[in-house]
């Protein structure tokens, strides 16, 4: 086999994964020995953020290294509302994905599993620099069944390079997928976007699975803790075909999941964090985050410094050969490289900024300031209070003025959305700052 010199990269993406509900962050009662193991082989971001607490805008972001707000993807993508143009309803073909880019550099590119970027034809993956595609176009699906003329969660699955299988578990399935992709690529250096729908609504898990986690009575939470499992196993297939086709050193594998979990739909804890999915509370946008490449990073290093999803296409550009393309406004994100590998104290973010419809937040350096339509805004100094439990607002005002301020000034220089969610989400986003959260791993 010839020698390659760029390397393989690999984007495994959970879908609603508490951040408590890995074993190496902490969790008593699930065991996910795969993903642990890619930790200790490579770098755990502790201080790990999504640019979205939902699917679709965190995926934009994750897929660009733009901050999908910049572009007007500031909403999850469903049903085209009143007084807006179906044909821009998907991810803006202004934006380049990190497929395209990867592409250009002599990369072959494939998806396996969910878009969630828009279901008309331009919008396709196929349209947005990937070579092979696998799975389904929506933002979610059923691991069971998928039906001819099936909507929603049943719809086909679909393949320019295959006719689907039938689904077996659709997590397996994935893992197949992924393997075959790897295999038939082994030669060239390649891009796998290995986007599992795991732990996701609905909640189906496979029986032998649900058996291991017999013990915990709360049946959502035992098929949480199922599903769970399956994605890890489906890891560690992943990481066992790179060991079999002597890819492993010169492969960069990223694992993270696009948002907090939503723990009200799945049983998911995102403890320490206090929130989940639909908001900006840490528990909605802070994620695991690991990043494992043995040619060039050190292993079972622990990084306490902010990062997020947007710094990895700007990583990817750099690792593929491609850094003397990136202009200085490319990116939102970052090229992580410098920070990783370069003995510096230098942080990658000055500071960290969301907006998600009715609400926007601001991270800068140990403070971060929450801002909502129906209350003042909220602020936390994130290392003495990582579960947001003290509002420091009132108490330190010239710090909430300065935050208020920078916010202020970004927000109000960013283009309109180009599609809306339905305005019933805005009264449950607000309602769920309110809610009491688990801060605490269940024992077993």
């Amino acid at each position: 086999m010839k020698q390659q010199k760029q390397p393989n990269i690999i984007l495994i993406v959970a879908d609603d994964l508490g951040y408590g509900d890995l074993s190496i962050n902490g969790s008593k009662q699930l065991k996910t020995p795969h993903i642990d193991r890619l930790a200790k082989n490579g770098i755990r971001f502790t201080e790990g953020y999504v640019s979205a607490p939902v699917c679709s805008p965190s995926r934009a972001g994750l897929l660009t290294g733009v901050n999908q707000v910049e572009f007007g993807h500031d909403n999850n993508l469903s049903g085209v509302q009143p007084g807006f143009d179906p044909e821009y309803n998907g991810m803006p073909l202004t934006q380049t994905t990190i497929a395209r880019r990867l592409k250009n550099l002599g990369y072959v590119t494939g998806l396996i599993g969910k878009w969630h970027l828009g279901k008309l034809p331009q919008f396709h993956p196929l349209q947005r620099g990937f070579d092979e595609f696998w799975g389904y176009t929506g933002g979610g699906h059923d691991y069971f069944e998928s039906l001819p003329n099936g909507k929603g969660y049943k719809e086909p699955l679909e393949s320019n390079f295959k006719t689907p299988q039938p689904i077996t578990y659709l997590t397996d399935d994935k893992g197949d997928e992924c393997i075959g992709f790897i295999k038939r690529h082994s030669d060239k250096p390649f891009f796998l976007y290995a986007a599992f729908n795991a732990p996701h609504t609905p909640m189906q898990a496979a029986e032998e699975d649900l058996q291991l986690y017999k013990h915990i009575s709360d049946t959502k939470r035992r098929t949480y803790a199922a599903m769970v499992h399956r994605l890890d196993v489906n890891i560690g297939r992943i990481m066992k075909t790179l060991k079999e086709e002597k890819l492993e050193r010169n492969t960069i594998v990223v694992f993270l999941s696009d948002n907090g979990g939503p723990v009200d739909s799945n049983a998911s804890i995102n403890a320490p964090y206090r929130g989940q999915k639909g908001i900006l509370l840490e528990g909605g946008i802070h994620v695991p985050f690991i990043i494992s490449y043995p040619k060039l990073l050190s292993k079972n290093i622990t990084y306490t410094n902010p990062v997020s999803a947007l710094d990895l296409a700007p990583t990817f550009v750099a690792l593929a050969g491609g850094a003397d393309t990136i202009k200085e406004d490319t990116f939102s994100g970052v090229n992580l490289l410098p920070f990783l590998t370069d003995n510096t104290n230098a942080q990658p973010h000055k500071d960290l900024k969301w907006r998600f419809t009715i609400s926007a937040a601001i991270r800068e350096g140990d403070w971060k300031l929450i801002r909502l339509p129906n209350r003042l805004p909220q602020l936390y100094h994130l290392p003495t209070d990582v579960s947001e439990q003290k509002d420091l607002a009132l108490e330190r005002l010239d710090k909430t003025r300065e935050l208020l301020k920078k916010l202020g000034d970004w927000d109000v220089r960013l283009p309109h959305p180009v599609f809306l969610e339905g305005p019933q989400w805005r009264k449950r986003q607000v309602h769920l700052y309110d809610v009491k959260y688990p801060l605490q791993q269940p024992d077993k």
